[in-house]
């Protein structure tokens, strides 16, 4: 059996229905989308950042491969690794080194190494900036990306299996310390500030995890969706509004 039909069987049994959505196409390329606390940043080809004002997204003159925004602050990671912070203005070193970094949480920052082990942050220690040291918390696992919402953090590691952190809160980055395997394979995963969680597979296919409350923050299944007509590259949801980013690097607004 060849790896796309086994794709499809782990997910077909969960999908409700597909359903298209009537998005907005805005103008310029990008790689990477995020979206939180009402603002919307990204990154191009080139590794160079943008901030979404208005309906424009403006250059700044700050160079990452991966940049987030949420309640944690902004921050980034350069294609050394290392880790950024927006202080004051500026951006501002931060001691580590993450290949994929996270501000979705409440307050709380995360994200993976290059050896796709899994680091957190919790809200006193982010809050307490500059600081000489930064205490960050290991989590047992591996990831490949790690994306954190008000009450639970998701992932996806190496072989594109999903899994939930659950517990999470400001002060318990880490939760309950143990990760719940979720049925399907995506290559990227992304937990809104509300709790919603949206994702892509390896096929360029949308998804998003339906059922999902505060008392079951797993949720119930899977459901497909059609933004892009060439497929979908990467994800992300913010006060009603999906981000998508297309295959071919176009970026749409939709309103769910």
């Amino acid at each position: 059996m060849k790896v796309y039909q086994i794709v499809l069987l782990l997910f077909s049994s969960q999908f409700i229905h597909t359903l298209a959505l009537n998005c907005v196409v805005m103008i310029g390329t990008l790689k990477q989308i995020d979206a939180g606390s009402g603002s919307v940043v990204g990154v191009n080809d080139k590794n160079e950042v943008f901030v979404l004002n208005n309906t424009v997204f403006t250059k700044t003159d700050m160079s990452l491969k991966h940049f987030s925004i949420g309640p944690a602050g902004q921050l980034g990671v350069d294609t050394a690794n290392k880790i950024y912070k927006l202080q004051g203005g500026s951006f501002v070193q931060v001691s580590g080194l993450l290949k994929q970094v996270d501000a979705g949480g409440d307050q709380i920052i995360a994200g993976v190494n290059m050896n796709d082990d899994i680091f957190c942050l919790n809200m006193d220690a982010n809050n307490k900036w500059p600081s000489s040291t930064t205490p960050w918390v290991h989590i047992n696992g591996k990831l490949k990306y790690y994306s954190c919402g008000p009450y639970s953090c998701w992932g996806v590691n190496s072989g594109d299996q999903i899994f939930i952190l659950k517990d999470v809160s400001s002060n318990a980055c880490a939760g309950s310390g143990k990760f719940e395997n979720i049925g399907g394979l995506l290559s990227m995963i992304e937990v809104g500030t509300d709790g919603s969680v949206f994702g892509v597979n390896y096929q360029g296919s949308l998804f998003q995890r339906t059922g999902i409350t505060r008392s079951n923050p797993a949720g119930t299944g899977w459901i497909a969706m059609v933004v892009c007509p060439n497929g979908h590259k990467h994800v992300s949801f913010d006060l009603g509004s999906l981000w998508v980013v297309c295959v071919n690097g176009s970026i749409r607004k939709c309103t769910l």
